[in-house]
């Protein structure tokens, strides 16, 4: 397995939904917000993707929730590759409160030629960063 990369995020009163917690929309949005932050932090934000002429596109989403967060709680977004084909990759996430985890999710992400729309073999070099 590879590195896990951290985030800390803070939840926010617009964060929580009518039952009094986070909302399911918005864990995904940590989930996809620490995917990126991750990349970045490796030197792969949107404009590398873009002069490379390729994107990681999210093809599947899985999240378990496994506890509520409050408002004004803070989690720890936990992120790392952990299985690698061709032309995907699927991210592991956990979401950490203390010693508890409240949610975890896996996401298949695709690597797609931006001119084409069509999956494209992942760079080696690209792969070994994330390893």
């Amino acid at each position: 397995m590879s590195e896990r990369f951290r985030l800390p995020i803070r939840s926010t009163s617009h964060d929580i939904d009518e039952l009094g917690h986070v909302s399911n929309l918005v864990y995904l949005r940590w989930v996809q917000e620490v995917a990126q932050a991750h990349s970045v932090s490796l030197g792969w934000g949107h404009a590398e993707y873009r002069a490379l002429g390729a994107v990681f596109v999210v093809r599947r989403h899985e999240i378990d929730y496994l506890a509520p967060v409050l408002a004004d709680e803070e989690v720890i977004a936990e992120t790392w590759v952990d299985t690698w084909k061709a032309a995907s990759c699927v991210r592991r996430t956990e979401l950490v409160r203390g010693a508890q985890i409240v949610a975890r999710a896996a996401t298949t992400w695709a690597f797609i030629q931006l001119a084409s729309g069509r999956p494209i073999r992942i760079p080696e070099d690209l792969r070994a960063l994330f390893v």
